[in-house]
């Protein structure tokens, strides 16, 4: 049965709380999983959410602040210890490789998984793994940021009463479906067009160029949401959005569910959080993350 879900490691900024771990967050898709800004922590937030090593196929690094990627030390020496039976990629940006060979060899460990390094370092498409695309947008940080988005390609939808009417059953259906035409009835005749879902993954950033092209149309889009809106300079100052930016930018884009996370230790209460996204005109699903837990990715239209 295959399973489409986020599960939050954790949720804060650049100093975790007594409720808030660092940064770490898990897309199941299917068979694979993609684990995103694994920051200090991450290895025992696994445990706590039963998510094992064996589970991650791509870990995905937007930047190199310690928040986001000081966990990579440990996950990557668990995945050689747990000996993960199949290869693991690494996207991150390549500006900051030598960060990430320190974090790889931070200490002495026996290698027993292939670990296959594909830096970032232009927009676009970084891998085609099969059964969708994972592309990379620049975003605007002090140090170089890349957000992620994940595009399963349209499919198609049978439609049973156009079937019918054209009187194909049974066995016809599939082979109408592998050859594309049966008895003159082409495949459009009794099918629509069935969108692929979306998934991105937006933290620390501005408002800029790549936020957008990254939301655009999501099904499931977690984004940043360092700072409440009264405090947007510091936000700008410190290359961060607010609740209201990132509603936003999730309305305008037509999101159908938005994740905010990554915030800042000065906030107690959460509940302003959703407050200001929804004055900023956000109507569709909302969840204002917290640790270990699980946010399923929105059924198809």
């Amino acid at each position: 049965m295959s399973v489409r879900e986020l599960v939050v490691l954790g949720t804060a900024s650049q100093v975790p709380t007594r409720h808030r771990n660092h940064n770490g967050y898990l897309l199941r898709w299917d068979g694979e999983g993609i684990l995103f800004d694994p920051g200090e922590g991450t290895q025992r937030q696994m445990l706590r959410a039963g998510v094992a090593a064996h589970d991650l196929n791509r870990i995905c690094v937007t930047h190199f602040h310690g928040d986001h990627s000081l966990g990579l030390a440990g996950v990557i020496q668990r995945i050689n210890l747990d000996r993960v039976p199949h290869e693991v990629t690494a996207h991150y940006p390549r500006s900051g490789q030598r960060f990430f060979n320190r974090l790889r060899y931070a200490t002495a460990y026996r290698e027993t998984v292939e670990l296959v390094e594909a830096p970032v370092s232009a927009d676009g498409v970084i891998a085609e793994p099969g059964g969708y695309t994972l592309e990379a947008r620049k975003l605007s940080h002090p140090v170089e940021s890349y957000g992620y988005r994940l595009i399963e390609p349209d499919g198609r939808r049978m439609l049973p009463d156009r079937l019918a009417a054209h009187g194909i059953k049974g066995p016809d259906v599939g082979r109408l479906q592998r050859e594309g035409v049966l008895g003159g009835v082409s495949l459009d005749d009794v099918s629509e067009t069935r969108r692929g879902q979306r998934f991105a993954f937006v933290m620390d950033t501005r408002l800029c160029d790549g936020v957008y092209a990254l939301a655009e149309g999501c099904d499931l889009l977690v984004i940043e949401s360092t700072f409440l809106d009264e405090d947007e300079q510091l936000a700008v100052e410190h290359g961060h959005l607010t609740s209201g930016q990132a509603a936003r930018v999730a309305r305008d884009a037509g999101v159908r569910h938005l994740v905010l996370t990554h915030f800042s230790q000065r906030y107690s209460e959460p509940d302003a959080f959703e407050q200001q996204a929804r004055a900023a005109g956000f109507e569709g699903e909302l969840t204002v993350a917290h640790d270990l837990q699980r946010v399923p990715v929105p059924k198809r239209r």
